[in-house]
Order: C-alpha cells, then structure tokens, then sequence
C-alpha cells in the first residue's frame, strides 16, 4: 500500500488534529509523537515514562497495547483522512519479549482497506533494538461518509 498514493494527512496535521479531538490521549504529559506517515501505515513512538512499569520492571502490558492501537489508528488516518469516529472493533497482541526502559517505537501497516473495515498490524520495538518486543494485528471500523 506504500507505494499507491501519498498520506492524505501530514504529521503535523495528524498531531494538531489529534490533540484537538483527544486532548486526554495526545497531549505532552502522555508521551505520544507521531514520528512519520505514509499512504498505508506510520511511525508512533511512546516516550518511556517510569510510571508506565509494573511489577518486575518491564513496561506494562497496557503501555504497548495503548501504542499499537494508537499506531493503527494513525496510519488508517492518514491513509482514509481525517475521520475521528473509526474505531477499533478487534486488536490481538503477543509479547514477544521484555522491552528496555526506554521509547518504545511502533511502526503500522494496513494490510487491507475496505469501505468498512481495516486490518492492519503493528510491530513494537524498544528504541536502539532489532528485536520485536510485540507485535499486534487490528481490525477497525470505518464509519459511513456523510454526504453533505
């Protein structure tokens, strides 16, 4: 799909937009940075915050789900534009290995893109790292376009 066309939305736009609609999820407290776009997918990075650590020191379970669903819904965004009332209708991760206390980036691709719905996946790496530390697959749910 990275080939096909250009992002309909830039990063800058992405974020503004975001932050307007989302101001409890994307704001600088949250640690969010959308870091590229492209026609069919994304880069998202997490900033590493201690709060997000559980029991044992790895970064919570919930951290990289939160990520990758963010990520997934970034690169539908900036594939299909702006439209805030897609949401996730599935997503299924596996943890894959302990992450380092450090950013987590996440990188999304859609896999197919119908009028309805969208699968993609979503690998997450610790920043620095090669090695997956999970990878997740998605499903949303694309509203109908109202026709004004």
């Amino acid at each position: 799909m990275e080939d096909m066309a250009a992002a309909k939305l830039t990063v800058k736009e992405l974020e503004r937009l975001l932050g307007a609609e989302f101001p409890q999820m994307f704001n600088a407290q949250t640690g969010y940075a959308v870091e590229a776009v492209w026609h069919g997918g994304c880069r998202v990075r997490k900033h590493y915050d201690p709060q997000s650590l559980r029991p044992g020191g790895t970064l919570s379970g919930t951290t990289m789900m939160s990520l990758a669903d963010v990520a997934i819904y970034v690169a539908l965004l900036a594939t299909i534009g702006w439209v805030p009332l897609a949401v996730t209708t599935n997503l299924s991760i596996n943890f894959l290995k302990k992450p380092a206390a450090r950013d987590l980036l996440a990188e999304a691709r859609l896999l197919k893109l119908g009028k309805r719905l969208a699968v993609g996946e979503t690998d997450i790496r610790s920043e620095g790292e090669d090695d997956l530390v999970a990878h997740a697959t998605s499903t949303y749910s694309i509203p109908p376009r109202q026709v004004p």
